[in-house]
């Protein structure tokens, strides 16, 4: 769809499904880049906690007959939403997880944006080594870092989850793209890594937990966390101070968004703008946490 035609045709509709998501910096970044294109964008947040299956197929059919393009979607509810649409992409469909919904032809299809801006993020620390990378975490997005790891061709893959029947569940759904190891601890997954990512939601705000000891951090490897509030977790606090690269959850957060941007409009947007857009959102909401 042109830029031109998708403009005439109506107001850009999209939001994001989840709870708690009042923090969230995706309409800043889906509303400027709507605009950057000479779009009428509107990115609306859902925000419903404890919605069971009927009530997200509620949420569902509204998006569908109220003209959005697509909604995000987002904790707890990237799992749970699978059943419940029409069609899914080839990467969500083998993970069993989605946070982008695009509404074609009164159909609602799945995709995941998680795994595909991760993708894009960390591949700069990839090289030159995709040897034993951790991650942390198997649920939502956990499962779509592994998966792009995976995807990156990195070899030694171990996950790790408190809930190690989830963990091993992910493990099954990776054998048929280059396979994980399951850590029995979090010592055990990081034994020898080269790489740890941080799939779990400790560490924002306002937790001050760790999801590792600072104690196995080491100034030879890098640590990505997919929190983004704050932007230094001190997950990466730690790892600064030990000498390690790290990367914050402000690449995931930006590249997810411009993908879902994509998929929703048929557009590519300035990842620029989207960044500007996010910044301006993680300063003000610095001022205010510090001013409190």
């Amino acid at each position: 769809m042109s830029k031109r035609g998708y403009a005439a045709s109506k107001k850009l509709l999209t939001g994001l499904i989840g709870a708690p998501i009042a923090h969230s910096a995706s309409p800043a970044m889906h509303e400027r880049a709507a605009e950057a294109l000479g779009l009428r964008g509107h990115y609306q947040l859902i925000e419903v906690a404890g919605a069971d299956a009927a009530g997200l197929r509620m949420m569902l059919e509204g998006v569908r007959r109220l003209g959005f393009a697509g909604v995000n979607v987002t904790y707890p509810y990237k799992e749970a939403v699978v059943p419940l649409l029409d069609e899914l992409a080839p990467g969500a469909a083998a993970m069993g997880a989605v946070n982008t919904v695009v509404v074609r032809d009164g159909r609602l299809i799945g995709h995941n944006t998680d795994t595909t801006g991760f993708a894009r993020a960390v591949a700069p620390l990839l090289a030159p080594s995709r040897n034993a990378v951790a991650v942390i975490g198997t649920g939502g997005v956990g499962k779509a870092i592994a998966f792009a790891l995976a995807s990156l061709k990195v070899s030694g893959l171990r996950i790790f989850d408190s809930e190690t029947a989830r963990a091993e569940k992910l493990a099954s759904l990776l054998a048929r793209h280059g396979g994980a190891t399951v850590a029995k601890s979090v010592e055990d997954a990081l034994d020898g890594a080269t790489g740890l990512v941080n799939g779990t939601p400790v560490g924002m705000l306002p937790n001050r937990g760790m999801p590792v000891p600072a104690a196995l951090l080491h100034e030879k490897m890098w640590v990505a966390d997919a929190v983004y509030s704050p932007l230094i977790t001190p997950l990466l606090a730690a790892a600064q101070a030990k000498g390690a690269r790290i990367m914050t959850g402000r690449e995931l957060a930006i590249y997810q968004a411009a993908d879902a941007f994509e998929l929703f409009t048929g557009l590519a947007p300035s990842t620029e703008v989207m960044g500007e857009a996010f910044d301006e959102v993680m300063a003000a909401r610095s001022a205010a946490y510090h001013a409190a």
